[in-house]
């Protein structure tokens, strides 16, 4: 495939902050042990709704790490080059923290087997069906899905009021990581390939898993829980989701600017965010004793 692009106009759209450092971080002893059922404040749809996000992110953030890899050899930047091994081992530590996460979900008796097996079929069919650049569009669409939650549940109190603290605190490095990283793959992709077509067809397509596999995970552990037909529950999550003051419906303009001409990642600077969480993770251990 032939790149849209010249490296002028890269410069031009690209609004990456100057010099940004992506750095993994460790998180130690991520999470409640035992992990409480509802975690997310004794409620089933909160909790659920991140539980079915986790189920997605170990394949998912391998399947991210593959797309970026693919095209490494040709960028030439020192500094792109920099961030891409940053986002590399950030999302290889996103990987393996979601696996333990996932675990402790099938202690509790949901067959996230059963969950995984359709995202790695997927994965499959695409690594053997699509071309790179299809790939790294992919790949694309979902750092953005990701970028866009993770500044939402930085932002917006209500994504994390009641849960237990050891929850909320994976939650937010998690975001912290997504929003530092959200350009590597854009900027990358813009350097190789440049189409935006392909970029709103992935959008598309992404729109459309990443809502099935949700809801589908989510589904599963009400079910498990008997709580699948409860439609208080289902109100009250919607409500949470969709409502006036709902998750959803504030995620509704930044999402849509990814269809856009021009459009970057960093133009909705949220560097303040990363600069703010960062004192809570990079902050060096107390001394023992």
């Amino acid at each position: 495939m032939p790149c849209a692009i010249g490296l002028s106009e890269f410069a031009m759209i690209s609004t990456t902050p100057e010099g940004l450092e992506i750095h993994p971080r460790h998180l130690e002893a991520a999470l409640p042990d035992p992990m409480p059922r509802h975690w997310h404040g004794g409620d089933p749809f909160k909790s659920h709704f991140f539980n079915a996000m986790s189920v997605l992110f170990p394949e998912g953030e391998r399947f991210f790490i593959h797309s970026v890899r693919l095209f490494r050899e040709q960028i030439k930047d020192p500094l792109l080059l920099e961030q891409i091994r940053g986002f590399i081992g950030q999302e290889g530590h996103h990987s393996r923290e979601h696996e333990n996460y996932n675990q402790r979900l099938r202690e509790l008796g949901y067959d996230i087997d059963y969950l995984e097996r359709g995202v790695k079929r997927r994965i499959a069919f695409v690594k053997k069906r699509f071309p790179p650049e299809g790939m790294l569009a992919g790949t694309c669409a979902v750092e953005h899905f990701t970028a866009i939650l993770g500044d939402v549940l930085l932002t917006n109190p209500l994504m994390l009021a009641g849960a237990d603290p050891q929850m909320a605190r994976l939650w937010r490095w998690h975001a912290l990581e997504e929003t530092e990283h959200k350009s590597v793959a854009f900027d990358v992709y813009m350097r190789v390939c440049g189409d935006r077509k392909l970029l709103r067809k992935a959008m598309r397509r992404s729109t459309f898993f990443f809502t099935l596999d949700t809801a589908r995970g989510l589904i599963h552990m009400l079910k498990r829980d008997g709580l699948l037909w409860n439609w208080r529950i289902w109100r009250d999550g919607i409500s949470w989701l969709w409502g006036k003051q709902g998750v959803f419906r504030s995620l509704i303009g930044v999402y849509k600017d990814f269809y856009r001409d021009g459009f970057h990642p960093w133009q909705q600077d949220n560097m303040y965010l990363v600069e703010q969480y960062r004192s809570e993770f990079d902050a060096p251990a107390a001394p023992a004793g």
